[in-house]
């Protein structure tokens, strides 16, 4: 399988995140949908998430920041929280590359499938950002208890929460909206100017792939989405650079959450496509390039296929406008190598 494996939950939440139930429910207005307050980002401000609507009165001072990616939206905004979890083991003040510098002062860091409620609770925050995350009603209830929570939008459980959504929630709860869609709307004009470059990759075909320890899979394009949109996913990214999704593997069965699929190694061949981007899950790189069947794909032995790994894939999973920024510019040159 390629998600619910424990190793496990967070092996889930890589092979989930920067997917979402609705693709294209990034920031499009100026008042971002799922987010309700006056132009500005002026208080008070309400966001409206799974558990209901969230009023912040007043700019947070002291922000804790728990969900996958939401320590980094929160800092592309300005905001340094006062704790965070690191969802992918950077350590440090748990960011990748694109994210050094940006605080002053490093947080505590909070872990992540398992919080300390006594360490949250000791950092006496004003807001807890909770927006990418399993959606579990008992996680939240738990950390409304030590202060205003923002948890998943609707349709947001099991790290569904879209890009899009993450900063129309996040830059609402912080006040600072006009900046959240100004994020947005430069890393999509980031993907538009990067197509352009690269009009012969326009309907081109592509898979994007991925193995764990339980075997091989692939991602899908989220359900309900228009598959246009760099913030939905991994395939909306491609899509975005003007590839068009894998029609073999459109076509099999989704599993649960409708974001990747299942392909066994005697159907490895219907990875094959012009361009095959895939990466490893808590596994060696070398579990996927001394593949033999991987070898033998068409798009391998034709030089059409990337294996990325280290901050390459962790910036392509994280899903944050920083690490999306920094995945298009590391990836585009590697496109252009296998793709001219």
């Amino acid at each position: 399988m390629l998600a619910l494996v424990p190793a496990s939950a967070i092996a889930a939440a890589l092979a989930a995140c920067s997917s979402g139930s609705t693709a294209s429910e990034g920031a499009s207005s100026a008042v971002p949908s799922g987010a309700a307050g006056s132009a500005g980002g002026a208080f008070p401000a309400t966001v409206q998430t799974k558990f209901g609507d969230v009023t912040i009165t007043a700019a947070p001072q002291r922000v804790v920041a728990l969900g996958w990616g939401d320590a980094e939206t929160a800092l592309a905004l300005g905001v340094q929280p006062v704790g965070a979890s690191d969802w992918l083991g950077f350590g440090g003040e748990g960011v990748g590359p694109w994210a050094k510098g940006l605080y002053t002062t490093a947080p505590v860091i909070i872990e992540t499938l398992e919080p300390s409620y006594e360490a949250i609770a000791a950092l006496k925050p004003d807001l807890i950002l909770d927006t990418k995350s399993s959606g579990d009603q008992a996680r939240y209830e738990r950390l409304s208890q030590i202060a205003k929570t923002v948890g998943v939008p609707t349709g947001g459980d099991s790290y569904l929460t879209t890009t899009g959504q993450q900063v129309e929630l996040v830059s609402t709860a912080l006040g600072k909206q006009a900046e959240g869609q100004q994020l947005l709307e430069e890393l999509r004009a980031a993907f538009e100017q990067a197509a352009a470059d690269h009009p012969q990759w326009k309907g081109r075909t592509a898979t994007v792939a991925t193995k764990t320890s339980n075997g091989w899979g692939a991602y899908v394009a989220a359900p309900g989405g228009e598959g246009t949109d760099p913030l939905g996913g991994r395939v909306e990214f491609m899509e975005a650079l003007g590839f068009q999704q894998n029609p073999k593997i459109a076509a099999l069965p989704a599993n649960s959450g409708g974001f990747s699929v299942d392909v066994s190694t005697e159907q490895l061949d219907l990875l094959d496509a012009d361009v095959v981007v895939a990466f490893p899950i808590f596994i060696p790189t070398t579990d996927i390039t001394g593949d033999a069947a991987w070898n033998a794909l068409p798009a391998v032995t034709a030089e059409h296929a990337l294996v990325i790994d280290g901050d390459t894939s962790s910036a392509f999973s994280l899903g944050t406008t920083l690490a999306t920024q920094y995945a298009l510019e590391q990836l585009v040159p590697q496109l252009e190598t296998v793709s001219p």
